[in-house]
């Protein structure tokens, strides 16, 4: 007999989620992780007092009432609300784009008023049927004023490359709010955790034994030997040996500071959409918490282009690595005892609330069994 019933590879939100359930179920779990601490992304570490998102910032936010009141079973959440401000050469617009935005653009102090100047934007670009790219599929649905200020620079960072050499389907339609809403998200439900994500992951991760700097690769084959079925949240290219080639991804770096000011923005997050800034955002921290400590921490973000070593954040969802990442996924319907699962074990961009809702349910399917 295997020792244990399931082992998991990757400590993140998706094998958390996942490892919690089984416990529950009676199920023996191993969970292991590459890093020296679990969370995987959304590990916090504090400092000056502060619980500084190491990854990135994320806000946790859904629709779907039966993953909030999950993660609300395990933690108090707070009430924050996702409104970043963006700095284009200095000068500062509301995100997402609405009636805020529209004054600051133009001086419009009536949705009948924004309606009318989008209208004569878009009309520029109209003769424009089948956008080729990025750049015209934008210039299309907001127009220039918007694309120049707000989208056009901050993607170029983002993704590594011109506009135009971005496929149009990247950007399928622009958010518009003729309303005086900052909050970024439509969703019913948002919040933090209190006290931040180790929290929900300790929570998580109770009761489950999990060794922590230990790589799979370096000893798959023992590793395989101890259950029955494993989990993987890692590099599905990589698991398969790059068999059918390498899948792309973007990274970050990221640059933390202490500055010894209660307040160094104002806001939790600002992004700095002019391409002449190499940073697409600066995170105060302590913003997420309503933190009033003497001084304050900053993260600029910068995006990267990723290679081996570097963490792989985002997947390059083009027709190459969709192709690519088609082939794993059939590769992977063929392994009777491997389930992959989240953002790299399935090569797709999943919110937090995306990532627990499809652990549960791959949970559920094999808690069944």
């Amino acid at each position: 007999m295997k020792k244990y019933d399931y082992l998991i590879v990757g400590a993140g939100l998706f094998g958390a989620v996942f490892a919690h359930e089984a416990r529950k179920a009676g199920r023996k779990c191993l969970v292991i992780d590459r890093r020296d601490s679990t969370g995987g992304n959304i590990r916090c570490e504090s400092i000056e007092g502060i619980n500084v998102h190491k990854y990135g910032a994320h806000i946790f936010h859904t629709d779907k009432k039966e993953v909030w009141k999950y993660v609300t079973r395990l933690v108090e959440m707070n009430r924050f609300t996702n409104s970043p401000v963006a700095n284009f050469n200095g000068r500062l617009y509301n995100l997402p784009f609405n009636m805020n935005t529209f004054y600051q653009l133009w001086g419009t102090r009536t949705p009948a008023e924004a309606e009318e100047m989008l209208k004569k934007q878009r009309a520029e670009y109209a003769s424009i049927e089948c956008p080729a790219n990025f750049e015209e599929q934008a210039l299309k649905l907001c127009g220039r004023d918007i694309y120049e200020t707000l989208i056009k620079g901050y993607t170029e960072k983002q993704w590594g490359r011109p506009a135009r050499e971005l496929p149009a389907e990247i950007i399928k339609r622009v958010p518009v709010r003729m309303t005086f809403d900052n909050n970024y998200f439509n969703d019913q439900y948002q919040g933090i955790p209190e006290g931040g994500y180790n929290r929900l992951i300790d929570a998580l991760l109770e009761g489950t034994e999990t060794i922590l700097q230990l790589d799979f690769f370096s000893r798959r084959d023992e590793l395989c030997s101890l259950a029955d079925k494993i989990v993987f949240t890692g590099r599905i290219d990589k698991y398969f040996d790059y068999r059918a080639g390498r899948l792309e991804y973007r990274s970050l770096r990221f640059d933390t500071k202490v500055i010894d000011t209660p307040n160094f923005q104002g806001n939790a997050v600002v992004n700095y959409t002019s391409a002449d800034v190499p940073y697409t955002r600066i995170i105060e921290h302590k913003h997420f918490e309503y933190g009033t400590q003497p001084k304050t921490v900053i993260t600029y973000e910068y995006p990267a282009t990723w290679s081996e070593g570097l963490e792989p954040y985002y997947p390059v969802n083009n027709e190459r690595n969709n192709a690519i990442a088609a082939e794993y996924r059939q590769m992977a319907r063929s392994m009777g005892n491997v389930i992959f699962g989240g953002r790299l074990g399935q090569y797709a961009y999943f919110d937090m609330d995306d990532t627990v809702d499809e652990a549960l349910k791959l949970a559920e399917k094999e808690m069944g069994n």
